[in-house]
């Protein structure tokens, strides 16, 4: 829930976002959810809902058929992120939230062989990566699994995933109770480190693991991984004092000094971690993870000011409208009044950042000290995203997010 006076200023905002994508996706070249028009369908539809109006619906529905154009066209990205996985991936969602009604077992089984592919010789070659690697892949065929009507297909799905489990065994790493895997800081380079982001890192495997432990057909898998990822995140919990520092690295390497300044985002530091141990004590049943997964949370909240978030755009992979998300969706988990509060104030924050001209709707995206602030439509780092996030501060509707492995 956002404060009255901010209403008024987001409807504006989300038909001049529903605008400005069904301007401008055409150029977009990438179909995945998260930088892709797949996701900018996304938005067409729960701004459809939102709105009451089928007009944006059909909209959206106009943009999958050219994604469906493009695919049998060729020449596609494979990725979550940007290509074939994360377009299966929505399609699969709307027909589950009953958006659409589309036969996926027809329309995506030809996909199969060809991601099972990308998703075991990107594992196979250590490149676990949500965005642009194996998860990504696993992501899409746990909700193929969850959702297809197909007993052969989710047999077939089963499979895909209990090979993707024995390759994260098989690249993990043991040190007692606690176990931890190696993913790439620098492709320039191939430096290696222990990440704790969300986006590309440890994080998101537990996150992951918890997601496959509630289906008896991979429960005594993944268990053991589960909880050694747990103890080796939690193995780096510091208590602070100080609002500046995070309560987690953004990257362990070893013989290095550690380093508590990370962002407070939903791509790398304290937000994601605590999303993947929330998520682990749900799939547990453990209420001593819960807690933890509420101080991690609580902590954030006091790192609010510039310079202790080092939140500089309004998008959800780094920005405002990605934390006021976070702490909108914790809010509806736990009804706790402080994350309420919290994600208030990052609407409003959010809405603050609108102020670029040469923007849409006023956003654009920060890309680093060294680089311009750009505009971007897409979901992960543009107004698509942002406009899913203030339709679900208006509405409570939080069921999108899955995609960013928060709900």
């Amino acid at each position: 829930m956002i404060i009255t006076e901010s209403q008024n200023i987001i409807h504006n905002k989300l038909e001049e976002i529903n605008q400005l994508i069904n301007e401008n996706y055409s150029e977009i070249p990438k179909i995945g959810v998260f930088t892709g028009i797949s996701g900018m369908a996304l938005f067409h539809f729960y701004y459809s809902k939102y709105s009451n109006s089928n007009n944006y619906g059909d909209m959206g529905l106009e943009i999958l058929v050219k994604g469906i154009d493009r695919i049998n066209k060729g020449n596609i990205f494979p990725t979550y992120c940007n290509g074939l996985a994360g377009f299966g991936w929505v399609v699969n969602h709307l027909q589950q939230e009953g958006f659409m009604e589309v036969d996926n077992d027809e329309l995506l089984e030809g996909l199969d062989n060809y991601l099972f592919t990308e998703m075991t010789s990107t594992m196979k070659a250590g490149h676990y990566d949500f965005l642009h690697g194996a998860l990504g892949y696993g992501f899409y065929f746990l909700k193929r699994f969850k959702n297809t009507r197909s007993e052969k297909l989710k047999e077939r799905y089963k499979i895909y995933l209990l090979e993707l489990i024995d390759l994260l065994e098989k690249s993990s790493k043991k040190e007692g109770d606690k176990i931890k895997w190696l993913s790439i800081l620098n492709k320039k380079t191939g430096e290696k480190v222990y990440s704790f982001g969300l986006a590309h890192g440890i994080p998101s495997i537990v996150n992951f693991l918890a997601r496959l432990y509630v289906f008896e057909d991979f429960k005594t898998k993944v268990h053991s991984m589960l909880m050694g990822g747990v103890e080796y995140i939690l193995s780096h919990f510091k208590e602070e004092q100080n609002a500046s520092s995070s309560l987690f690295p953004g990257w362990v390497k070893e013989g290095q000094k550690i380093s508590r300044k990370s962002r407070v985002a939903w791509c790398n530091g304290d937000l994601g971690v605590g999303l993947a141990i929330w998520q682990a004590s749900i799939s547990l049943g453990d209420s001593s993870l819960a807690s933890t997964a509420n101080n991690i949370f609580k902590y954030s909240t006091n790192r609010n000011s510039p310079g202790d978030s080092l939140v500089r755009d309004a998008g959800l992979c780094h920005g405002s409208f990605g934390n006021a998300q976070i702490f909108n969706r914790m809010y509806q988990e736990t009804g706790k009044k402080i994350y309420r509060d919290t994600a208030g104030f990052w609407v409003n924050d959010g809405l603050k950042k609108a102020f670029h001209k040469d923007g849409f709707a006023g956003y654009k995206q920060w890309r680093g000290p060294e680089k311009p602030y750009q505009a971007e439509l897409s979901v992960l780092e543009g107004i698509a995203g942002i406009g899913l996030s203030m339709i679900s501060h208006l509405s409570g509707d939080n069921s999108w997010d899955e995609c960013l492995l928060i709900g």
